[in-house]
């Protein structure tokens, strides 16, 4: 009789310790000059069969082998041969079923990941990507999320018609607004010149919510799992050849490194996109948490839970991580939903990084969120920001308080925060941009991600009068770029970019999703507010650590009345500003405060004030009047920053 989920839960719990469930040895397809090993790990599995195709669809079949199993549940076929570019299936026997599955651990696959492909990865690298590698870091990340598809999809980006919305858009050199050599520049360009250096890119692993088959303009964000070692096949110029996808998501990397950038992977390890995947198949309810009665764990709300805690479950993912570190030279990973996820793997991950690239080199954060509870077992403690003790310092966390806190919940369309007029703000507002006087090292601020509304669409929501919605724009970026931790913000957010309201637009048409480049042109103000903006936050010493104690070089001296002002000193070189003084005005008229005697003295500079977030680059003293020696005047809806040099 078959076992049910409940008893599977059951049985594993009562292996868990079995040398089986322990396996720390090589599995997958690894291809040698002369032969090639298939590994596979099922212990459960009463016979497998390796069946072999010349296609990844359709075709016929080259040859089948029956695999020998081990004594750690790992069975094995090795062939005479190199078998690389031959696509593969396992046909199993689980409690008297036969059914067919591809390689949990494939590096390769065929259109729509139908079948699992051998593959020589040397093969897949272009010229000179063995010693390729990423820039080295500048004083600040400023990270920018991206789209593969979304980034080149619009004609008015200037990309060839044969590359747009792939990886190869990257690799595109010289873009400009509607591809006039004379207009504005786009693409990678465009980001260098706005100063972003860090470029999370959304899931392009092999996911499940797009046909590669079907028609081009097919769009999901691709929090949909279905191979995690697999680039995404339709994003790749040709996904039915598995070596095409994994050569341009390389060259699309490369692209990225020799522009200048850092590249960030965004991993969804918490669910898959439905239970019909190849981990279930190999390994029946193992991979995925049930709940005592046997029914399937949602704390992601996509229909699963990945059993993280398992110890094989947990090696699965620290080799996926340390793969795509490895074979594609990623430079970080953000991690979806990280709350579902058990702090355990989360600080092994950080260790091994560190242990192969160095302290820090590699970043890593991620939602210390859940959409709900999870049936993690028992033991286990989840990555959430209340077990922030329990992790690895050099584990981030998106800070959900400052965004909400400076512009509204995100789950109430209508709820403003401080920039666009809700009161008793400033307290909030005040502990966030401190990071609650933890860890530097630890946050990510932010006020806009691909989830939720656009930063625009959400004014929009709460300020009719246009004028005053950029400077609540510019206020809340000023926000959050003078806030301790790493600044991250969503492509497009600096001109403006709209989705017309949509908060939810994970399958909505490409033409809503993607960025509008014409955008860079109607609203160049924004733009070089940004660009100013991160300038200056790459002089400033004291936002630029990442020490633990950061947070005690900063002084809140207002916070009432819709003001928020502080000051900060951490000595730097002549280039930067050591001191600073920061004040943020929320009301629509300017406002005069009165500081310190002794601070207004003191040889400021103006840095930024209201709109203007150039003066930085020349900036002059402060000017100051006889009859309010000891006020600070802040214009209306905006921020004003000071800086003493060196």
């Amino acid at each position: 009789m078959k076992k049910t989920p409940a008893e599977w839960k059951r049985y594993y719990e009562k292996h868990r310790k079995d040398p089986a469930y322990q396996y720390r040895g090589p599995l997958g397809a690894e291809v040698l000059k002369n032969q090639t090993t298939f590994r596979l790990w099922s212990p459960v599995a009463e016979q497998v069969r390796l069946v072999t195709y010349d296609r990844g669809d359709g075709g016929e079949i080259l040859f089948t082998a029956d695999m020998d199993k081990g004594p750690e549940g790992v069975w094995t076929y090795t062939h005479p041969a190199c078998l690389s570019g031959t696509y593969y299936l396992y046909q199993m026997q689980i409690e008297g079923e036969i059914l067919e599955s591809t390689d949990p651990y494939g590096k390769a696959c065929g259109v729509n990941g139908r079948r699992s492909m051998v593959i020589d990865l040397k093969q897949t690298d272009p010229p000179g990507f063995a010693k390729e590698k990423a820039p080295d870091r500048e004083a600040e990340d400023v990270i920018y999320e991206l789209h593969v598809k979304e980034f080149s999809w619009d004609p008015s980006g200037g990309f060839l018609p044969e590359v747009r919305g792939t990886y190869r858009a990257f690799t595109q050199e010289d873009t400009h607004l509607n591809s006039d050599p004379k207009a504005e520049e786009t693409g990678l360009s465009y980001l260098k010149k706005l100063g972003v250096n860090t470029l999370q890119i959304m899931p392009m692993y092999d996911y499940g919510s797009v046909d590669e088959a079907g028609e081009k303009d097919a769009f999901n964000w691709g929090y949909d799992p279905m191979h995690y070692n697999i680039p995404e096949g339709s994003y790749s110029t040709d996904p039915y050849h598995g070596e095409v996808r994994i050569r341009e998501a390389k060259k699309m990397i490369a692209a990225m490194h020799r522009a200048g950038f850092r590249v960030i992977m965004d991993v969804v390890y918490n669910h898959t996109y439905c239970l019909d995947t190849c981990l279930q198949r190999t390994m029946p309810w193992y991979f995925y948490r049930l709940e005592k009665d046997g029914t399937v764990s949602n704390g992601s709300c996509c229909g699963n839970d990945i059993a993280s805690e398992r110890a094989m479950v947990r090696r699965y993912i620290e080799d996926s991580v340390l793969y795509w570190a490895r074979e594609y030279h990623m430079d970080g990973f953000r991690f979806d939903l990280m709350g579902l996820l058990d702090t355990e793997l989360m600080n092994e991950i950080r260790e091994k990084l560190d242990a192969l690239y160095g302290p820090g080199e590699k970043l890593i954060y991620g939602e210390p969120w859940a959409a709900g509870d999870t049936a993690m077992e028992k033991g286990s403690v989840q990555a959430l920001k209340e077990n922030e003790e329990r992790l690895h310092p050099g584990i981030g966390m998106f800070g959900d308080d400052l965004r909400d806190g400076v512009k509204g919940s995100v789950f109430e369309e209508l709820d403003a925060g401080f920039v666009n007029g809700k009161e008793d703000q400033e307290e909030l507002i005040a502990c966030a941009i401190r990071g609650f006087g933890r860890a530097a090292s630890r946050w990510i601020a932010y006020v806009s991600c691909h989830d939720n509304l656009t930063l625009w669409d959400k004014l929009t929501c709460t300020t009719e009068d246009i004028e005053l919605r950029k400077k609540q724009n510019c206020l809340a970026a000023a926000i959050y770029f003078t806030s301790l931790g790493r600044p991250f913000l969503l492509s497009g957010e600096e001109f403006l970019r709209t989705k017309e309201g949509e908060d939810n637009s994970y399958n909505a048409p490409i033409t809503l999703n993607r960025l509008d480049w014409k955008l860079i042109r109607e609203n160049a103000d924004m733009v070089s507010y940004y660009q100013g903006l991160i300038g200056l936050r790459k002089h400033i010493p004291l936002l630029c650590s990442k020490e633990a104690d950061a947070c005690d070089h900063m002084e809140i001296l207002h916070a009432r009345g819709g003001v928020v002002c502080y000051t900060g000193e951490l000595p730097g070189d002549a280039d930067s500003f050591g001191g600073i003084l920061v004040a943020y005005n929320s009301l629509e008229e300017d406002r005069a405060i009165t500081l310190p005697g002794k601070l207004l003295k003191k040889p400021w500079q103006v840095l930024l004030k209201g709109t203007d977030s150039h003066l930085w680059e020349n900036p002059l003293p402060i000017a100051s009047t006889e009859k309010q020696p000891e006020k600070l005047c802040l214009p209306g809806c905006g921020c004003l920053i000071l800086g003493i040099r060196g």
